[in-house]
């Protein structure tokens, strides 16, 4: 069980490390890689082809290409996180209207939390243990909702 989560560029960093904690707290391990779909796409290929790697996160801003390009070289399931750069509402577009046949689930504009938890919920279905603390995470939710925020799972 692993995710693997892709910038493609050094300064979107500060979103993957929201995202990669948030695995954390759920103890999901996870690789951040700066990989870019247009500089480097023979790094995309070598990082896309880990068998390790169940979930993949792509991060992107304007063009928003790295989402597509890992879902079309992979049939395992990519999360992609539109980021708020330009117009913003580019990202989100580009992300969320994927050929068929090329599916991206996607997240609102810079919300890292969201792709991590995303993540969690698919890699929860064939681990039990991943779903319990999912579940403790989700019922503190019921509790108090600002007390899920920042301790994770629990």
């Amino acid at each position: 069980m692993k995710v693997s989560i892709l910038v493609g560029s050094k300064s979107d960093l500060e979103f993957a490390e929201k995202a990669r904690a948030r695995l954390a707290s759920f103890e999901v391990p996870v690789e951040v890689h700066v990989a870019s779909a247009h500089r480097t796409p023979e790094r995309v290929d070598a990082l896309v082809r880990d068998p390790e790697v169940d979930v993949f996160i792509a991060i992107a801003g304007l063009s928003a290409a790295l989402p597509g390009t890992v879902a079309a070289r992979t049939l395992k399931p990519v999360i992609g996180l539109p980021l708020n750069r330009g117009l913003g509402l580019d990202s989100l577009l580009s992300i969320a209207q994927m050929p068929p046949g090329v599916p991206v689930a996607t997240v609102g504009l810079d919300n890292a939390e969201n792709a991590a938890l995303l993540a969690v919920h698919i890699l929860a279905l064939s681990n039990p243990a991943l779903e319990e603390r999912l579940k403790r995470y989700r019922a503190q939710w019921r509790e108090e909702p600002s007390a899920a925020t920042p301790s994770g799972s629990g």
